[in-house]
């Protein structure tokens, strides 16, 4: 077998169709054909088949997709590693960033990519932690910075910065906001928090469930800033990180939520099953050098 085989047959699998993979990939039509004719003929296997929409893999197709994808992700790391020890980074490297962190640390890491890298690529994939973290584990990502995420044996992380969580809102005679409120007391404000799933939804969720507080939950949103607009507009009261309600405006305030800390963990992670290469270990370095904690709350 050879590799251009391997990725012509991979491209087809993928896109389903000869004509897209022959755009993809930007070689000739009856060239893609020849190198699956070829891999058939040396597997003795019949990998596609024709259906009126494209092509269909055959059950020994199948077997060898995984196996084909395999064998270019090893190729292309290799690729990586030999430029690497020659003094440059090639390659592509994938990082998966929150929202609310992308805003603040995409455009510095980019920047201070490229100019490290110039060969190199980096592509950024926006998303909640939870998804950041399954996009982590089935290999779509080479890193995630994650919100709270779960405890995996299949992933492990380097933790960042850690943030209190804080009630937010406009107070009122029967719902004042002092500076520090106990984490019981919450139960008596109508509080909007992020919907589930959500990491910071998780975490308001475990510590109140173990003490036996039950919120009054008037409102879900996805969005922390949407969260942060209604409770200026006097909507209700937000559970936010800190940072995210640093500048709300005048008549707007912030308890600080104790008895206990509710701790936000922001951690970089990365999938114990997938190696790094070392541009993705230079990356990972790269992300840790900046400071992450004075960008979320400056």
């Amino acid at each position: 077998m050879e590799i251009k085989q391997i990725e012509s047959f991979v491209r087809v699998a993928e896109m389903g169709s000869f004509s897209r993979a022959s755009a993809a990939l930007d070689i000739p039509q009856p060239s893609l054909s020849r190198h699956v004719r070829q891999l058939e003929q040396e597997t003795r296997s019949h990998l596609f088949v024709r259906t009126g929409r494209g092509v269909e893999l055959t059950e020994a197709g199948q077997c060898l997709l995984s196996h084909g994808q395999a064998i270019l992700e090893l190729t292309r790391k290799a690729q990586t590693e030999l430029d690497a020890l020659q003094g440059k980074f090639t390659g592509r490297v994938t990082v998966g960033l929150p929202p609310r962190v992308a805003m603040v640390l995409a455009p510095l890491l980019v920047k201070s990519f490229r100019s490290r890298w110039p060969k190199a690529s980096i592509s950024i994939s926006e998303g909640l932690s939870v998804s950041l973290r399954e996009d982590l584990i089935l290999g779509r990502i080479e890193m995630a910075v994650l919100f709270d995420p779960s405890p995996s044996p299949k992933i492990e992380w380097q933790s960042l910065f850690q943030e209190d969580l804080v009630l937010c809102g406009r107070p009122t005679r029967a719902h004042p906001l002092p500076a520090r409120i106990a984490a019981a007391e919450l139960s008596r404000y109508p509080v909007m928090l992020p919907a589930m799933p959500n990491a910071i939804r998780s975490l308001i969720e475990t510590h109140c469930g173990a003490r036996g507080i039950v919120l009054n939950v008037v409102a879900e949103l996805d969005s922390v800033q949407s969260l942060l607009k209604l409770a200026v507009d006097g909507q209700g009261y937000a559970i936010v990180p800190r940072g995210s309600a640093s500048k709300l405006g005048p008549g707007v305030k912030v308890s600080s939520i104790e008895n206990p800390d509710i701790r936000n963990n922001l951690v970089l992670a990365f999938s114990r099953q997938r190696l790094l290469s070392r541009l993705g270990q230079a990356t990972f370095d790269l992300i840790v050098a900046h400071d992450v904690g004075a960008l979320l709350t400056g």
